[in-house]
């Protein structure tokens, strides 16, 4: 969480990270997202035709350009502070208000001189279902002006006429609406959010007396077009190659966004989410034709969705829902308080940390600090790196237990001796366990963990490739000690010693050879499914020093610490055979990898011989079990109440994994 947290990642819900490196879509937002956020009017549209620069009234009549900068002064949910000794005013609220306002100054608007002019009789928040906001303002005593601000294409439908450069009032002809619709759509295909101004004058008389003003809703038809701007957002740097990365890690990054079609467009073919600019439904849908969809439609269509605009909150809500009854694991954005549910639903819920609010971050699992796309990538990375370091970790565990369990079991049987005693076991296990875990699991992320596909909410935590390398390495072991334990007399030259400082001597060196097998091991665990074990192992310092904390304890026990281990010394001959035996683990290792195996998964093959079981955790819980027989060998041999105990615990142990689900948090789980 610390070294995530440096990422600009606050993990609030820790099994997120894990799941987030299995999520296989993003559902995104645009703006301060896969944007800078920092949006600028660089278009405007006023009195019939194009203002080039945007600031350039001067072809507008005083009228208009007075009732332009009322409507923005007004109809806003921002402010300016205007410092006193010329200093640059300061704008604040969001980044579309803050674009409009800093507009407004540019036309010549004194904020405070002009809000004082008119007063509010109601206001309409900018509402994400309708996708505009508007207020009422009383000029003089009885004129009274309803300003309406919104997406481009919505208000249009509004309006029945419009002004033109001489504050006249004109028809809104089809002709007209299909000249607004052209310059919408000229500014959409630029990537530019298209917000419209319109404006409706009242009565005094049709307004609602103060106490029954609360109720009052204002009208939003026959609406007079003021005109429209284009506001401009780049893309973020770097937000392609973050893209592009997760599409070959088998991320699908899907942009949901409230532009319009057009614009949504343009901004997901600069960012890269789209590369043919003339895809249709449903790779690029509109929110409301979604909605309008039954469940089941909406499941398949939610698969080939790519982009969404015009989208409400509950449009994202609907999308997720789809997209994790399909069987992904989704991943969202979200910043403000209507995408909390959103957030909810998800498996994994990403705030942003700057724009977003309370209420969205309370509803997320992890807050991005920055309100960065490339952020997401890096979650991802580690969410992935997790789950992989867990899984090493299990292979080194499983590898120990196998040889330990299979060694101890045979020559018990066989002989009715044990070449690992008690105490030899119990440091097995401490490096089996404490320093394993902390050697393998910090091994820190890297891009190879992206050149994979996300893991599935079913497949099983042992992979194919950890079987193979488990069980050659568990053979080696397994054939090298058991030779050991029964011709090891005879193949050190033991038989005309002292009988039984011969057979300790003989049990000494498999010890050893067994715990150096097991630091041999740690580095083929380290890249289960690469050649170059070595490769950026100067990078974590942490498992160097594990592993040479190991090895200088290892010969403290062999050398100096015998009465507590009953081990004696080995000579230097014997030290160099037991690191004989044990480097043998790398090439063995080496050629194993070039073993292909199979995709289906192994344990799949034996579900005859468990019928009705849930086989990946039923194997599972077998194996994580077992292992703990070898330390109650002793025990059960002279208590027979404590056999009794355990084959009750076993039996209850496998019950219930056989009857719970697998859930998708299956290596928090095994940690816990």
């Amino acid at each position: 969480m610390r070294k995530m947290m440096r990422d600009k990642a606050l993990v609030r819900r820790l099994s997120a990270c894990e799941t987030m490196g299995s999520a296989t879509t993003i559902c995104s937002d645009k703006t301060g997202t896969l944007t800078l956020n920092q949006m600028t009017v660089v278009e405007a549209y006023f009195g019939g035709e194009k203002m080039d620069p945007p600031d350039n009234t001067q072809k507008l009549s005083a009228a208009v350009s007075t009732m332009i900068i009322e409507g923005i002064a007004q109809n806003t949910s921002g402010s300016i502070f205007e410092p006193e000794g010329g200093q640059a005013p300061e704008v604040t609220g969001s980044p579309t208000e803050k674009a409009i306002l800093s507009w407004g100054l540019q036309l010549g608007m004194k904020f405070s001189e002009t809000r004082s002019k008119s007063s509010i009789l109601q206001v309409f928040p900018f509402n994400s279902e309708k996708k505009r906001g508007g207020v009422a303002v009383q000029v003089g005593d009885s004129e009274v002006h309803v300003y309406w601000k919104g997406a481009a294409e919505l208000i249009l439908e509004s309006c029945t006429s419009w002004i033109d450069k001489d504050g006249s009032k004109q028809s809104m002809t089809p002709e007209k609406v299909g000249e607004f619709k052209k310059f919408i759509e000229d500014m959409a295909v630029a990537s530019l959010r298209c917000v419209a101004f319109a404006y409706r004058p009242c009565e005094m008389s049709d307004v609602p007396k103060e106490d029954q003003r609360a109720d009052w809703v204002l009208p939003e038809d026959n609406l007079i077009m003021l005109g429209i701007v284009g506001i401009k957002d780049p893309c973020r740097p770097g937000v392609q190659d973050s893209i592009r990365l997760c599409a070959a890690a088998g991320i699908k990054v899907r942009m949901v966004t409230g532009d319009n079609l057009q614009t949504a467009r343009a901004i997901a073919l600069e960012c890269g989410i789209l590369t043919d600019p003339n895809v249709s439904e449903p790779t690029i849908i509109e929110g409301k034709t979604f909605r309008e969809l039954s469940d089941l439609e909406r499941e398949e269509v939610a698969d080939k969705i790519s982009v969404m605009g015009r989208s409400s909150p509950n449009d994202k809500l609907l999308l997720v829902k789809a997209l994790r009854n399909r069987g992904h694991v989704v991943a969202v954005t979200g910043d403000g308080t209507n995408d909390a549910p959103a957030l909810h639903e998800a498996d994994i819920g990403l705030s942003m940390g700057i724009q977003g609010t309370e209420v969205a971050k309370e509803s997320s699992d992890i807050i991005i600090l920055d309100d960065n796309f490339a952020t997401l990538v890096r979650v991802v990375r580690w969410g992935r790196s997790v789950y992989a370091n867990i899984q090493k970790f299990i292979q080194f565990q499983l590898t120990v237990n196998v040889a330990a369990l299979i060694i101890n079991v045979v020559s018990a049987v066989s002989s009715g001796d044990v070449p690992l005693n008690a105490v030899q076991l119990l440091w097995v296990n401490l490096i089996m366990d404490t320093l394993g875990a902390l050697a393998l699991a910090t091994e820190p992320p890297n891009n190879h963990l992206m050149q994979r596909p996300p893991v599935g909410r079913r497949e099983p935590l042992i992979t194919n490739i950890m079987w193979r390398n488990l069980l050659i390495m568990a053979f080696y072991q397994v054939a090298i000690l058991l030779t050991l334990t029964f011709k090891g007399l005879t193949l050190l030259r033991l038989e005309h010693d002292n009988p039984a400082h011969a057979e300790i001597l003989k049990n000494t060196f498999i010890f050893n050879t067994f715990v150096l097998c097991q630091v041999f091991s740690e580095f083929n665990a380290r890249k289960p499914d690469e050649l170059n074990i070595f490769k950026g192992i100067a990078g974590n310092k942490l498992f160097i020093a594990i592993i040479a904390i190991t090895v200088v304890l290892q010969v403290l026990i062999i050398e100096f610490l015998g009465k507590f281990t009953t081990t004696v010394r080995l000579s230097w001959q014997l030290w160099l055979v037991s690191i004989g035996l044990a480097f043998v683990s790398w090439p063995l290792a080496l050629v194993g990898k070039l073993i292909p195996v199979p995709d289906r998964p192994f344990l799949d093959m034996f579900t005859c011989c468990c019928p009705g079981k849930k086989e990946g955790m039923f194997h599972i819980a077998c194996f994580l079990f077992l292992p703990r027989l070898d330390l109650m060998l002793p025990l059960l041999a002279h208590y027979p109440c404590i056999s009794f105990f355990v084959l009750f615990c076993e039996k209850l142990f496998l019950h219930i994994c056989s009857s719970v689900d697998r859930a998708p948090h299956m290596t928090s789980m095994l940690c816990s």
